[in-house]
């Protein structure tokens, strides 16, 4: 007999206090019983019960061995289980949150490919530009931009992303390129009125600038297009100009001055037992993100 069961069958005369109550819990014969808790006794050198014509009770030795033998069981039994469920098929709905525009530009398309690959599966896209209590409105997989607070759940870093200052070719030839962030206050700047906003625009070597916008707006995407057609300047987050500076559209200045990157997570609460459904989205977005060139 394995090691492996002579530990469950000792556990179970520890709470049954009895051989014989053990052997038909376990569907076995008292004398195997007694047999598997002998063989493990020679195996640890120490006595673990004592026993009488009337009773079952364990030694100091046994009371210690207990609670180690708990703890190893339940962590093969946790063992087996994730390596089964690595297997299962997903099912069900998957709910998946992102920021507005990241979500839309980097995390759609791959729920698309996921959904393509699991036919059988649904999804629930949630993106806004807020904070989301993943736990209380049922979300299975967050992928978030900035620094965490500790929450207990699986986060997997997949990227980063910088806050950077754009303008079009065009205005540029026009109206000069700022050198210093203090240059900023001579330009005409559009600001987003989105979740991290704030006038107060930082930048590395500890250098802060108020700035005083001749144009706000309430989503990322007006903002660039206003820098595009050449109006004015604009700070986002790079991934949000991707395709725009591919295209030469726009143009970064100021990167020297750049405050470090902000970390992207990819962050679910249910650890390594989580449902097949997670951990397939999840290996499947940690691959994707990693290997988008915007976001490194």
């Amino acid at each position: 007999m394995d090691r492996w069961q002579a530990m469950r069958i000792f556990v179970k005369v520890a709470e049954t206090e009895s051989f014989t109550e053990t052997a038909r819990h376990m569907h076995m014969s008292a004398p195997a019983v007694t047999r598997a808790v002998a063989a493990l006794e020679d195996m640890i050198g120490a006595r673990l019960f004592v026993r009488t014509t009337r009773s079952v009770k364990m030694t100091e030795a046994g009371a210690r061995y207990l609670d180690d033998c708990r703890r190893i069981l339940s962590d093969i039994a946790e063992a087996e289980a994730a390596a089964a469920g690595s297997y299962a098929t997903p099912s069900g709905t998957l709910a998946v949150t992102a920021s507005a525009l990241f979500g839309q530009m980097h995390v759609l398309p791959i729920i698309t490919e996921y959904l393509n690959t699991y036919p059988t599966m649904r999804a629930r896209a949630f993106f806004v530009d807020r904070p989301v209590n993943i736990v209380e409105e049922g979300i299975d997989v967050a992928v978030r931009i900035g620094h965490l607070p500790d929450s207990g759940f699986t986060a997997i870093k997949v990227g980063t992303v910088r806050r950077v200052v754009c303008g079009s070719p065009a205005y540029f030839e026009k109206h000069g390129v700022p050198a210093t962030p203090a240059d900023l206050r001579n330009h005409r700047i559009a600001a987003s009125t989105s979740a991290w906003a704030s006038p107060e625009w930082r930048f590395a070597r500890d250098q802060r600038v108020t700035i005083t916008p001749i144009l706000q707006c309430n989503t990322n995407e007006a903002v660039i297009a206003t820098a595009k057609g050449g109006w004015g300047l604009t700070r986002v987050l790079h991934y949000q100009i991707g395709p725009a500076l591919l295209a030469g559209d726009l143009e970064i200045v100021l990167a020297e001055y750049e405050e470090p990157p902000l970390p992207i997570h990819v962050l679910h609460p249910e650890g390594r037992h989580a449902p097949a459904k997670v951990r397939t989205f999840v290996d499947l977005v940690v691959s994707r993100l990693r290997a988008n060139r915007l976001l490194n």
